[in-house]
């Protein structure tokens, strides 16, 4: 009878620890489910430039407070957007990486607006042994001959400049992908400037060699130069160097002494002088 007894408690208590498992279960369930949010991410890596398609999409849960700002909950409001950026499998589709409504695949789609693309021809001298990639800044330097410039031979009337600084690189060859970080030697470089810009760097390759010359992307500073000249070189004179400041050096002024009160005393034929 005892034994019967310790059986059945032994039933009961599996019975309801089981019971709690399940319960504890679908409340940790509920809760997960109720702070999640289901957000549009992408199943495959698009290209910069590359239009979205449905197949590309998917739901995915996330957390309710880190849903970031521009996200999307309908794979719809997405169809035949055009990214204007690099974009990895799992990463969340974001209206700020995302080309305006309407606009056409390609790289037309990332060129800044009021600014154009244009193609210069380089080799892997120019192109900064193919460390040039998309995303860099690079400023434009041009090897010419001065004109109107007497005596020597057009070698003696060389100059370099740089004409145009701080120039963003919107793709290398046929390729936009900022995410490989390897060199690439290529023979054609396409830039983002601007009209007037454009009009510099066309004329700039027609007179003379191009150079690309890299630059931190982090460096805001304008480039302001006179150009480097053989003359400069020979004389073993730097162009534009900037003047270095002058050192003040304070030196106070001394503290005059105080001046003294003087008394003459006459006493008879005897004279004498008196300091206080």
């Amino acid at each position: 009878m005892g034994n019967s007894r310790a059986w059945m408690m032994m039933v009961v208590a599996v019975i309801a620890g089981l019971v709690a498992v399940a319960l504890a279960s679908q409340w940790i369930s509920q809760q997960s489910q109720l702070g999640a949010s289901k957000i549009v991410v992408l199943d495959v890596d698009v290209q910069l430039g590359g239009r979205i398609t449905p197949e590309m999409l998917k739901l995915a849960d996330w957390p309710s407070g880190s849903v970031p700002p521009g996200a999307f909950k309908d794979p719809k409001n997405i169809d035949g957007r055009v990214v204007k950026t690099s974009l990895q499998r799992g990463e969340p589709v974001l209206e700020s990486k995302l080309a305006p409504i309407g606009t056409k695949g390609g790289l037309s789609a990332v060129v800044t607006e009021g600014k154009r693309a244009m193609t210069v021809r380089v080799n892997d001298v120019i192109g900064v042994a193919g460390f040039a990639l998309p995303g860099n800044y690079v400023d434009i330097m041009v090897s010419t001959q001065q004109e109107n410039a007497k005596g020597g031979n057009a070698q003696d009337h060389t100059i370099s400049k740089i004409v145009l600084d701080r120039i963003l690189v919107l793709a290398v060859a046929q390729e936009a992908s900022r995410d490989e970080t390897k060199p690439k030697v290529v023979s054609a470089v396409t830039l983002e400037v601007t009209p007037e810009q454009a009009e510099t760097l066309d004329i700039a390759r027609s007179v003379g060699t191009l150079s690309l010359v890299l630059r931190n992307q982090m460096d805001f500073q304008q480039a302001r130069t006179d150009g480097a000249t053989k003359a400069m070189l020979l004389n073993g004179r730097t162009p534009a160097a900037a003047p270095k400041p002058t050192k003040v050096v304070y030196r106070p002024k001394p503290i005059p002494a105080p001046q003294k009160n003087k008394v003459e005393m006459i006493k008879g034929v005897h004279k004498s002088t008196m300091e206080f």
